[in-house]
């Protein structure tokens, strides 16, 4: 489904603007929800992902002021795959700029996956400008976690994950990130057949591994256009880039963060599926162990978003994080 489509479904007003970056970017946002709601900013997963307007899902948006940020080359920023100027600390910088754009104080954010390490590096970073963090499927750009996903998942989803080695032209396994993130960075000629097999090949491998914890369930087949193809290239290059310099964070620094952002009075809450099969479920014991104030949850669930487990117990963080009873006015919403 298009993205315009999406955003037409949800019948919520909508405004679409960007930021313009001093280092060449252009970094497209989306405002939706009641003028005078409680201001929450979503950061998408991926990395390298764009945001997804089904989010607005988890908001009640006459309480709500929803802004959705597609970071740097993803979604409908441009330059669309560029990974030059784009790396964490740029995306934390993007996200202030639009907080202090859109005139507000203080807002909650809500990441899922690699946005949940984004939220916390973000209010680590500026804990003043955070009301809370709401996450979905805490990834701590460990390399534990890397390895995890590009060879030990290997043994459950063992055709896809060959197709991607034989696409990506990688001897070992442990190279595959690397071999990867090579492909994808060269431009030209024949390289740009090669990266659509590769995206394509990546996009089937990740769909197999985020299905594995549920096999019932399978992710319908898509087909995809030239153009389409070439937004996965945009999407995981990016992702490659990220990957391979541990999104410029690492646990203990990301967990660091996380403590300085509580230590500042910034609530923190994490809902977590116990069947997730990329972002293992121990994340949430080591971040209990780092920030014992971090409220945590397990759901029976797996990865995805969309799973409806998941889905309501983020909604219901949401409202109890950034919602006070209707007698109360405490939550800051626009700045003065």
């Amino acid at each position: 489904m298009r993205r315009g489509s999406q955003l037409d479904s949800l019948q919520a007003p909508l405004t679409v603007d960007a930021l313009l970056t001093r280092d060449g970017h252009r970094v497209s946002f989306t405002v939706a929800g009641a003028a005078d709601g409680v201001p929450v900013v979503v950061l998408h997963g991926g990395p390298g992902s764009g945001s997804q307007p089904v989010a607005l899902r988890l908001f009640d948006l006459t309480r709500f002021r929803v802004v959705l940020i597609d970071q740097r080359g993803t979604g409908a920023s441009t330059p669309h795959g560029s990974v030059r100027r784009n790396r964490t600390d740029r995306l934390i910088e993007d996200i202030e700029a639009i907080r202090v754009r859109l005139d507000f104080e203080r807002w909650g954010v809500l990441g899922g996956s690699w946005g949940a390490a984004l939220a916390l590096a973000y209010a680590g970073q500026h804990p003043q400008s955070v009301t809370g963090v709401v996450m979905r499927g805490l990834f701590l750009t460990s390399m534990r976690e890397v390895r995890g996903l590009f060879v030990t998942a290997r043994k459950h989803t063992p055709r896809a994950w060959e197709q991607l080695r034989a696409a990506a032209g990688c001897d070992r396994p442990a190279a595959l990130l690397t071999r990867c993130y090579a492909q994808l960075q060269r431009s030209g000629g024949a390289n740009e057949a090669r990266q659509h097999t590769l995206a394509l090949a990546w996009r089937s491998y990740e769909n197999a591994v985020l299905t594995s914890a549920s096999p019932r369930r399978s992710l319908s087949p898509v087909r995809s256009s030239r153009q389409d193809t070439r937004k996965l290239i945009g999407k995981y290059r990016i992702q490659a880039h990220y990957l391979v310099h541990r999104c410029w964070l690492g646990e203990t620094r990301l967990l660091s963060l996380a403590r300085r952002a509580a230590e500042a009075g910034v609530p923190l809450v994490a809902v977590h599926g116990l069947r997730d099969p990329v972002c293992p479920p121990g994340n949430l014991r080591r971040l209990a162990h780092a920030v014992p104030a971090a409220r945590v949850e397990y759901v029976r669930a797996g990865h995805l978003a969309s799973n409806p487990a998941l889905h309501e117990r983020v909604a219901h963080a949401l409202s109890m994080m950034f919602l006070p009873p209707a007698h109360e006015g405490r939550i800051l919403r626009h700045a003065a």
